[in-house]
């Protein structure tokens, strides 16, 4: 949804042709053919940049793209955050209804078959957000009707979406050209302070969940409310644990600093970030601080990098935190007077049109978190379907691999995109299962209560 705002223009060169690209994309795969991935160890110096490396970062748009889609028909480009399930759910005209919202046609959203193909998407995970501020029956309800709404969308389309599991069911049906579906939890508000439900999430087919959304829960804090707890409590920390036993992936994004901290003391498996950036590039309290960067190498989690205006351009974010500052002065201004405030918001918009987050932005971030933590730390979590605004030439799904190809035309290697696209979230994915297999072997299920750990009462 671009808002008729001007497409990015793709740059040329005329001097490079198709027999160039084969010569290219030949010397760097035989540069790295034997090379694994890089696994959990700091950013190194980078070495000398070859010829062909150096012809390629200087290649025409063109040229890079057909790189980019040749290396991802080699490797699987996984997302680690789409809301379509949501959008789905909100669907104006006939909510919830799977079969209405058909994918095999363009859709009003970011999200359809055609647009993913386009994108090369090889995994996704499919977030199953609910609010935290939902109290109509409870958490549980919500949190069921939009796993179904996943798990409906996979099994309408089973030409084009598998039920993944395991890292390893991901790879599977990328080989058989499908898109290994994985679902996400945005939030722990939905477990009710209950591990038991915590398991009940697992067997349904969670395979992370973001420990909260934008509410601070009895046992955890949230980024975007009041810091209550410093951290994580003691609840809080056996639901990490417990997590681990199960092998759900510890999702960071949307937590305090404090509970990031936390988490990554108690956790022994990777944790992710599904959707969010670099704190030293754009700060908001959603983006993830270096001091936090710098611990992933030795924890071997990853940050997917999101694509949300306001979290990847500082100058989004402030005009933002501006038009946030207007709106609470235009409301005490006009107290009661909707349509005052509605008419003086809309003015000072005029006024201060919106700016437009790039590419180049994006990028910024992922070099950043590569430069701090490593190639092998960084994802892509697009948070597409889950926002109104979007990037200049990250307008949905199809787009993936014009990131990739800013990041070539940046000196990235093939092995580091393809750490970016898909493999090393996948690593993350199965070291927490692995260390599942281990933690089932020396403990069972755990039977701790929030009042028996936080609030000292014995049942």
């Amino acid at each position: 949804m671009g808002r008729g705002r001007k497409p990015v223009t793709p740059d040329t060169n005329p001097k490079l042709t198709t027999a160039l690209l084969t010569a290219v994309t030949l010397a760097l795969s035989a540069a790295i053919a034997t090379a694994p991935l890089a696994a959990q160890a700091p950013a190194r110096k980078p070495a000398a940049t070859s010829k062909a490396t150096q012809d390629l970062r200087n290649a025409s748009l063109e040229v890079r793209l057909a790189y980019v889609r040749r290396l991802l028909r080699r490797s699987p480009l996984v997302d680690g955050h789409n809301d379509l399930p949501w959008a789905m759910r909100e669907e104006k005209e006939k909510p919830l209804d799977v079969e209405a919202y058909n994918l095999r046609r363009t859709t009003r959203g970011m999200t359809d078959i055609a647009r993913l193909r386009q994108g090369q998407v090889g995994g996704q995970f499919w977030s199953v957000y609910i609010p935290g501020d939902i109290r109509d029956s409870g958490y549980a309800r919500v949190q069921l009707e939009q796993i179904d709404i996943a798990r409906r969308v996979i099994a309408r389309y089973p030409d084009v979406f598998t039920p993944a599991l395991t890292a390893t069911e991901v790879r599977k049906a990328y080989a058989q050209g499908k898109i290994g579906s994985l679902l996400g939890m945005e939030g722990g508000h939905a477990i009710e302070n209950s591990l038991g439900a915590l398991r009940a999430y697992y067997d349904l087919g969670v395979r992370y969940m973001t420990l909260t959304h934008n509410v601070t829960l009895d046992w955890a804090d949230a980024a975007n409310d009041r810091q209550r707890h410093g951290g994580l409590t003691n609840f809080g920390r056996e639901v990490v644990r417990e997590m681990n036993r199960l092998g759900m992936l510890v999702d960071l994004s949307h937590v305090s600093p404090g509970v990031m901290s936390d988490a990554l003391t108690t956790t022994e498996a990777p944790v992710i970030f599904s959707h969010s950036s670099a704190r030293a590039i754009t700060n908001v309290p959603r983006n993830v601080p270096d001091s936090i960067l710098a611990r992933l190498p030795k924890n071997g989690g990853v940050v997917m990098v999101t694509f949300v205006p306001g979290f990847v351009s500082q100058t989004v974010a402030n005009h933002g935190a501006a038009l946030t500052a207007v709106r609470d002065s235009i409301a005490k201004r006009y107290p009661g007077d909707n349509d005052a405030q509605f008419k003086a918001t809309a003015a000072w918009r005029e006024r201060n049109p919106t700016p437009i987050a790039t590419i180049s932005d994006v990028a910024d971030h992922l070099d950043h978190i590569k430069q701090v933590a490593g190639a092998a730390h960084v994802g892509m979590g697009g948070d597409y379907d889950g926002i109104t605004e979007t990037v200049q030439g990250l307008e949905d799904v199809s787009k993936y691999p014009y990131l990739l190809a800013e990041l070539v035309k940046r000196g990235w290697t093939e092995a580091e995109l393809r750490g970016l696209a898909g493999e090393n979230v996948l690593r993350a994915l199965a070291r927490a299962e692995a260390v599942s297999a281990r933690l089932r072997k020396e403990r069972p299920a755990s039977t701790k209560t929030i009042q028996q750990l936080d609030r000292k009462i014995t049942p």
